[in-house]
C-alpha cells in the first residue's frame, strides 16, 4: 500500500516568495465565496504594513508569546525585536524553515492542538492573527482548542485572536439573510488552496461571531473583552481564563 503526503501549498509559496519570487502568489478557493488571489508578499508583511487590529495585538502581547498560525513569521519577529520571548507554530513544514531562516529564534511545526512539553509552559500570550480563530475549524473545535489553551496558560494569561462575522456572504440583494437554520453554523466554511499547479486538500475553517464566540468564551470559563472592530467586521478580542487549570493537572 502506498501512501502520500498532501502537498504543503503554503508552504510552496511561501518558501519561493522567500527565494526571491516576488510574484508568487496562492489561490484560495471556498465553498461559499468566489476564488481570491493571496500573494505571499502578504505573510511578510512588516509593522507598518500591518493592518490596526494586529498592531494592536502586538502592543497588547506580554510575557512569553506563542504565536499559532505563525505563517512566515511576521508577528514573532516584531515581538522578538522587541524583547520577548516567542514561540512560532504553523502546520506548514515550509513556513516553519522560512521563519527559521528569518531569524525566528524558537519554532516548530505542529497544530494548535498538540500537546506541549511540560518544560516550555506557560505562556502568558498566547496570539492568534490573521483570522486566527479560524484555525480551530469548526464550532467543537473552538471549544476543544479553549479547553486546551487553558493549559498552556499562565495565570494572568490572555489569548489574543480575531475573526470575523461572514453572514454577508448570504444576503440577498434586499440584505434579508438566506440561511440554513438545519444546517451547519453559517461560519463553518471549507478552504482549498492552489499555488501553480498543485492544489492542496481541503480543510476546515471557522468564522464565529462575536456574540457567539462570548457564548462559548464563557462557557469555557474565560472573560472576553472584544478590542476592536475594522470596516470589514474583523475584530479583535482578548480572552482571559477566569480560572487556570494548570498543565500538571
Amino acid at each position: 500500500m502506498t501512501t502520500t503526503t498532501a502537498p504543503d501549498i503554503l508552504g510552496q509559496a511561501i518558501l519561493a516568495y522567500h527565494r526571491g519570487d516576488a510574484d508568487a502568489s496562492l489561490t484560495v478557493h471556498c465553498n461559499v465565496a468566489d476564488d481570491e488571489p493571496l500573494p505571499a508578499a502578504y505573510f511578510f508583511r512588516t509593522l507598518l504594513q500591518m493592518p490596526d487590529l494586529e498592531r494592536l495585538a502586538l502592543d497588547e502581547s506580554r510575557g512569553r508569546v506563542l504565536d499559532l498560525g505563525a505563517g512566515a513569521g511576521c508577528h514573532s519577529l516584531e515581538l522578538q525585536s522587541r524583547g520577548f520571548e516567542v514561540k512560532a507554530v504553523d502546520v506548514s513544514a515550509g513556513a516553519v524553515q522560512v521563519m527559521a531562516e528569518r531569524g525566528v529564534r524558537t519554532v516548530a511545526r505542529h497544530d494548535l492542538f498538540a500537546p506541549l512539553p511540560p518544560t516550555e509552559l506557560p505562556y502568558d500570550t498566547i496570539l492568534l492573527l490573521m483570522n486566527g480563530l479560524g484555525l480551530t475549524g469548526t464550532l467543537s473545535g473552538l471549544d476543544k482548542f479553549l479547553a486546551h489553551a487553558r493549559t498552556l496558560l499562565a495565570p494572568g494569561g490572555q489569548i489574543l485572536a480575531t475573526s470575523s462575522d461572514v453572514r454577508y456572504l448570504y444576503e440577498d440583494e434586499d440584505g434579508a439573510l438566506l440561511l440554513n437554520l438545519n444546517g451547519p453554523y453559517y461560519g463553518e466554511v471549507e478552504y482549498t488552496l492552489s499555488y501553480q499547479d498543485h492544489t492542496g486538500a481541503a480543510f476546515p475553517w471557522l468564522f464565529v461571531d462575536a456574540a457567539l464566540l462570548n457564548d462559548a468564551a464563557e462557557t469555557a470559563g474565560y472573560t472576553a473583552d472584544f478590542l476592536g472592530e475594522d470596516e470589514d467586521g474583523q475584530y479583535l478580542v482578548r480572552l482571559t481564563p477566569t480560572g487556570l487549570i494548570t498543565n500538571a493537572e
